[in-house]
């Protein structure tokens, strides 16, 4: 229980943060202007002194733009094209368990329509534990939030004492185990496991930005 509501508070700060940057981009949409803090406040039911503490923290994450009284995102429309707003949250071991703590790295805008929707967030995969699925060090990885999953299905799992990992999810003779895709390691033994969320999709970046 305590540990349940450790990792509910660790999501609400995230979570909190797609909610404004998606309510401002929706109203920029609807009203070709932006919010002011106290439409956003409104709109996302996010406390006035409590959104203007995480709108300054944004800031200066380069998250947004905010002096204080006017608001703006790099948010343009394209096409008319829905998106579904999405942090980078941190980052996964495709290997050995690591303990990390999610911080939101940026927010990004994922296409619907390459996407879906759901609460999504993105990982950014290390070492080579997954390379047979063609997840490789530094790839980002689309993980949609979920706490269940079929046999097949590549996940992020929290192993109680351990940590986070991405793995393929199997089940034989009611036995559940997390499988990497790379010879060279053994299976994980699942005794207390929490899946996170699954993996629905791939970024890869072909040369340095």
């Amino acid at each position: 229980m305590i540990r349940e509501r450790i990792i509910a508070m660790k999501h609400r700060k995230p979570d909190d943060m797609k909610k404004i940057i998606t309510f401002i981009n929706s109203y920029r949409r609807e009203n070709h202007q932006s919010p002011s803090a106290r439409q956003i406040s409104k709109g996302t039911g996010i406390p006035r002194t409590t959104l203007q503490r995480m709108m300054r923290t944004m800031a200066e994450n380069d998250q947004i733009y905010y002096d204080g009284e006017t608001v703006e995102t790099d948010f343009t429309v394209i096409d008319n094209e829905e998106t579904v707003s999405t942090g980078i949250i941190g980052d996964v071991q495709c290997g050995s368990f690591t303990l990390e703590e999610e911080s939101v790295r940026e927010i990004v805008q994922l296409p619907v329509s390459l996407f879906g929707k759901g609460d999504l967030f993105i990982l950014e995969a290390h070492r080579d534990s997954m390379t047979g699925v063609g997840i490789e060090e530094g790839d980002l990885v689309v993980i949609r939030r979920q706490e269940e999953a079929h046999s097949g299905q590549i996940v992020v799992a929290y192993v109680e004492g351990e940590g986070n990992t991405l793995k393929t999810y199997k089940e034989k003779n009611g036995i559940a185990y997390l499988h990497p895709e790379n010879p060279k390691y053994d299976d994980i033994p699942i005794t207390d496991c929490k899946i996170q969320g699954i993996a629905i999709s791939v970024i890869k970046k072909l040369e340095e930005i």
